[in-house]
């Protein structure tokens, strides 16, 4: 297992304490990530991305999606059917449950989600509040004292 240390970059950078602990997190743990269901993610504008996870053989109604403290969590549970009188001679199409997590930005939301082919779309969208945009500030001219009268 690797270490890196990471005290350079708190000692330079301001405000940033949550993504070097979410970097520190990533680096100390030796879990290897799971890799069903695939999907992908991309950059569909600016400030807009899609999350695309292949979900062949679930409905709607077995997927949830659902978004709380800067995660996204899309599941899948299968329901219960009777596979009686079925006999494969191979299965290689996965119907298992699986939960897969996404660490979200900052100011990223999801705006909607749609399932088509197999394939589940889940649409964000980074909305930076105005308080945070960046602003200029103008320097102020500075007034000139008043002369003072010379004693006669």
């Amino acid at each position: 297992m690797r270490t890196i240390d990471l005290t350079p970059l708190y000692r330079s950078t301001v405000g940033f304490d949550r993504f070097a602990s979410l970097l520190d997190n990533v680096l100390s743990h030796d879990v290897q990530s799971p890799t069903y269901p695939p999907y992908n993610i991309e950059k569909t504008g600016d400030d807009a991305y899609r999350i695309t996870v292949a979900v062949a053989g679930f409905r709607e109604d077995e997927l949830t999606i659902e978004s709380r403290e800067g995660q996204l969590l899309i599941a899948g549970r299968k329901a219960e059917t009777e596979e009686a009188g079925r006999t494969y001679l191979h299965r290689g199409i996965a119907e298992r449950a699986f939960e897969r997590r996404f660490q979200l930005a900052d100011h990223v939301r999801a705006t909607g989600a749609t399932i088509e082919n197999g394939l589940l779309h889940v649409d964000l969208v980074r909305e930076v509040p105005e308080a945070l945009k960046p602003r200029r500030i103008a320097i102020a001219q500075r007034q000139p004292e008043a002369l003072e009268a010379e004693p006669a």
